[in-house]
């Protein structure tokens, strides 16, 4: 049972230093195309460990210490993905604006009329963006 887990253990870990690199480099196509690797990586982990945790058997010796390695491991790995998606999430909301902005450019000026009259400034028309990280 151990066994299996360390295995996914260590497929996830792969899973998220591969994220991981891609979003660092800001590679966003492949770290989205890694992500299902990532969840298939998660799914089996989550699976493996509640089989454990369901035989109950605690690992000893040589086992548990690579057990709380790859603990640690997991944990450093979820907490630099989860900034680095964070920060991915940041710069594409900032391309968003970039790009609204410029697409509406009387709204931010709203210039003049024909006959010399300031126009008013129009209302931005409604949008949403869904974004499926």
């Amino acid at each position: 049972m151990m066994d299996s887990l360390l295995i996914a253990g260590k497929r996830l870990a792969d899973a998220l230093s591969a994220e991981n690199e891609a979003l660092a480099k800001l590679d966003l196509t492949r770290a989205a195309k890694l992500a299902e690797s990532k969840i298939a990586a998660t799914d089996a982990f989550a699976q493996a460990y509640a089989a454990q945790a369901k035989h109950g058997a605690r690992p000893d010796g040589s086992l548990r210490e690579e057990a709380q390695l790859l603990t640690r491991q997991l944990e450093n790995l979820g907490n630099e993905n989860r900034k680095l998606l964070q920060r991915a999430i940041s710069l594409q909301s900032r391309v968003i604006e970039t790009i609204a902005t410029a697409a509406l450019p009387r709204v931010a000026n709203p210039g003049y009329g024909p006959r010399g009259y300031q126009t008013p400034p129009r209302q931005t028309p409604a949008f949403a963006v869904a974004a499926r990280v």
